[in-house]
């Protein structure tokens, strides 16, 4: 048991930034507030200082990247354009220098990221930065990546033979894949009403979640043509569960985030414009987005960005307009509550894990 005395605390909730104690044992918030420290407590002062939520990237290749190495990055299943029959957590690597620089900077929790190199790319997770193992570390899975734009286009397209090569042909091939999931479904469906053998399907499995659990569809997009038509195709499938990620252009149609009450995870924004779907970026994203009343969160895309840089992206977001305090819930509590792992982390709570920065 531990007792973090003196500090200033911000607690990410409606109780806002209060002078208190946090008390924390075996690995969890039993205390925050004008508390004594339980006498069996090992008392930490942390007068002068601040205590925050650990912070939560819910845009992370981090453990997935294998940092410094290029060569041995697990994130894109690059044998098709649709691939939701792979899952994060089984290339999950506990010992990835990037993890240690996040957990050693205060991030505590990532969304590890497929990538954005298939249209669909499989089951992402979020994961604990510090731990022995990936299971361990494993928060819960937390959606379905896909992607849209230039990245499937060149990492399929006509080099490679394969659909798709042009936009049109990304978003048919998302909609051919929830064609087939539908389909699916009502197979399956049939089969277990009439008692019949049915052969089950992976990917089909993993995909039909996003149709009828509710599992989430979070979709790499940075043109605001391409958020469109992920809004568009989502509306078609009745998908209501979704993100935007990137959101580079998401400030020229924030309206039509609000309007579906769709949450933006911006960023990276502190990156050159390397590709020409970025030309439109910029650090006043995330204020415009607020301004129309977006859920936004901030991410690095590390290892695009380094994990340990979160707090600066936050910090120049404010620079550019982002209220000061939406900073840090932008950081804490929104992207743990977009993952859908607020129930765990992002507020200094009882009864939350003890994730906790100073």
């Amino acid at each position: 048991m531990y007792a973090l005395v003196g500090g200033t605390v911000h607690t990410a909730t409606e109780r806002g930034t209060i002078e208190a104690t946090v008390v924390i044992d075996g690995g969890e918030i039993v205390a925050v507030g004008d508390v004594e420290p339980p006498e069996e407590a090992t008392v930490v002062d942390v007068e002068g200082l601040h205590v925050t939520p650990g912070l939560v990237d819910a845009h992370s290749h981090a453990g997935i990247a294998e940092w410094g190495e290029p060569e041995d990055r697990d994130y894109n299943e690059g044998t098709a354009a649709v691939t939701p029959h792979v899952n994060a957590l089984d290339g999950f690597h506990p010992r990835d220098e990037e993890l240690r620089h996040a957990f050693q900077n205060g991030v505590t929790s990532v969304s590890a990221r497929m990538g954005s190199g298939n249209v669909i790319g499989g089951i992402i997770c979020s994961m604990k930065t510090h731990g022995l193992t990936a299971d361990d570390m494993l928060i819960r899975e937390d959606g379905m990546k896909a992607a849209m734009g230039e990245n499937p286009k060149r990492f399929h397209g006509e080099e490679q033979g394969r659909q798709p090569s042009t936009r049109p042909g990304v978003a048919a091939t998302l909609r051919s894949a929830l064609m087939e999931a539908e389909d699916y479904v009502d197979r399956r469906e049939h089969a277990r009403n009439e008692g019949e053998p049915f052969e089950r399907d992976l990917g089909m499995e993993n995909l039909s979640r996003v149709l009828t659990e509710g599992f989430p569809l979070r979709v790499h997009a940075h043109r605001s043509d391409d958020i469109m038509t992920v809004f568009r195709i989502a509306e078609e499938f009745g998908i209501d569960e979704i993100s935007i990620e990137h959101a580079t252009e998401g400030h020229l149609i924030a309206e039509e985030f609000a309007k579906r009450d769709v949450p933006a995870i911006v960023g990276p924004s502190l990156y050159s414009g390397a590709k020409y779907e970025l030309r439109n970026i910029t650090f006043e994203t995330p204020a415009i987005l607020h301004e129309a009343g977006v859920k936004v969160a901030i991410q690095t895309d590390a290892p695009v960005l380094p994990q340990q840089h979160l707090d600066v992206c936050v910090g120049l977001a404010v620079r550019e307009g982002f209220p000061e305090e939406e900073a840090l819930e932008a950081v804490t509590r929104y992207p743990a509550e977009i993952l859908g792992i607020d129930d765990r982390v992002g507020t200094l709570e009882v009864g939350t894990d003890a994730d906790v920065a100073v």
